[in-house]
């Protein structure tokens, strides 16, 4: 699977902060998730982060269910073929977005660091 593969190529230091964490490769978002978060079409929801980020935790929470990451093909592959770069640097993109929401970050700091990192 590629997404094992790109995660088991991050950083040892990122990695060990996510060892509760399940990466899961789904067709589509659920029609429940797309209503949740008022998105119309299935090819709009690229991947999902759900849990509590590491920024929110309590020690209470230890113990507690996985956190999710979901990964969905179908999108992920219609903006592979839109965009023309690799599947994996598709995949790729998408989870280290879904991973900084793990990490605490809102979609307009990861939008900002991705901005300041173009050459």
């Amino acid at each position: 699977m590629i997404a094992e593969k790109l995660f088991n190529e991050l950083p040892a230091k990122f990695r060990r902060l996510m060892q509760n964490v399940v990466i899961v490769t789904e067709d589509f978002a659920s029609a429940e998730v797309l209503a949740s978060m008022q998105i119309e079409s299935a090819y709009d929801l690229l991947g999902l982060y759900e849990g509590v980020p590491l920024t929110e935790r309590q020690i209470a929470e230890s113990g507690s269910v996985p956190d999710l990451i979901h990964l969905y093909r179908e999108p992920i592959l219609a903006m592979q073929a839109e965009s023309g770069e690799s599947i994996s640097a598709c995949i790729r993109n998408v989870m280290v977005h879904e991973i900084g929401h793990h990490f605490g970050f809102s979609d307009a700091q990861m939008h900002a660091i991705e901005q300041e990192s173009k050459p």
